[in-house]
């Protein structure tokens, strides 16, 4: 159902792989709020998922980017400011991988190789994309940029390996640069800390499912989803938040506020 939360606003979308995806979803539902929109994703990710079949249903441009690369970014963002016919109201940045993750390098014998590429391109690239955009002057007063975060990066979670580092540095420079950015243009930046999601790339940590369950388990709304991040993303890039910036937001059905729940004690004692 359509509120037109977004009507007339424009944007570009980084993530989007397949229908799983929180970036498909997300475009999804800001095309319905009547917002338009470019994706993007890295050239090997666009050869490997489904994004081509997302464009067609939002009738939107798929605009081949490296978010590690800063010619790139630049481009990117020319092309879909011609495209959209102007500036940009609103970035949803859901890029995240891990060398050490998908090679099943433990993170106490870490490649630092791989460490490195971790943090470029799971939270460099949201500093090379607000960076880009701040020069190109991309982005209208009250735009709003979105980082997709989780929790790893203030809890402990073994499985999640050097990606809870990287979700860390993203929250920082949400901060940072949302200081810079609100001074300068009004620009909102903000981190959702979502809930464990059954994702292509979340799927892909060790534990996932355990974790996935436990973290319904403990959370007194259960576990929120691809399509509810989506209409929270929503929400953020309207009008309605314009006061919010800087903030790493939870949306997580209360799993960050638990402590233990009932559920998960009477699971301990075999009830």
């Amino acid at each position: 159902m359509s509120h037109h939360l977004l009507q007339g606003k424009k944007g570009i979308i980084f993530g989007a792989l397949d229908e799983r995806s929180m970036a498909w979803k997300a475009a999804q539902r800001v095309v319905e709020e009547g917002a338009s929109i470019t994706l993007t994703n890295a050239p090997i990710a666009l050869r490997m998922g489904k994004i081509n079949e997302l464009a067609k249903e939002c009738n939107a441009e798929v605009i081949p980017a490296d978010a590690t690369s800063l010619s790139d970014l630049e481009d990117l963002f020319s092309k879909s400011m011609e495209k959209l016919g102007g500036k940009l109201d609103f970035i949803l940045h859901s890029i995240g991988m891990s060398p050490n993750v998908r090679k099943n390098v433990p993170y106490t014998a870490t490649n630092y190789d791989n460490f490195q590429k971790t943090l470029d391109i799971s939270a460099l690239s949201f500093h090379k994309v607000l960076q880009t955009a701040m020069k190109l002057d991309a982005l209208n007063e009250w735009a709003s940029v979105i980082g997709l975060s989780y929790i790893a990066a203030q809890r402990t979670f073994p499985g999640y390996n050097d990606m809870a580092e990287a979700k860390a540095l993203l929250e920082s420079i949400a901060r940072s640069f949302g200081y810079h950015y609100g001074n300068k243009r009004k620009v909102r930046v903000n981190t959702v800390s979502q809930s464990p999601t059954v994702t292509t790339a979340g799927s892909g940590v060790s534990g996932f499912d355990a974790f996935f369950h436990y973290a319904d388990k403990m959370s007194p709304l259960g576990n929120a989803n691809a399509d509810d991040c989506a209409n929270f993303c929503v929400v953020l890039f309207s009008d309605l938040t314009r006061m919010v910036t800087m903030q790493n937001l939870y949306h997580d059905g209360g799993f960050s506020s638990m402590g233990v729940s009932q559920a998960i004690v009477e699971d301990m004692s075999g009830r």
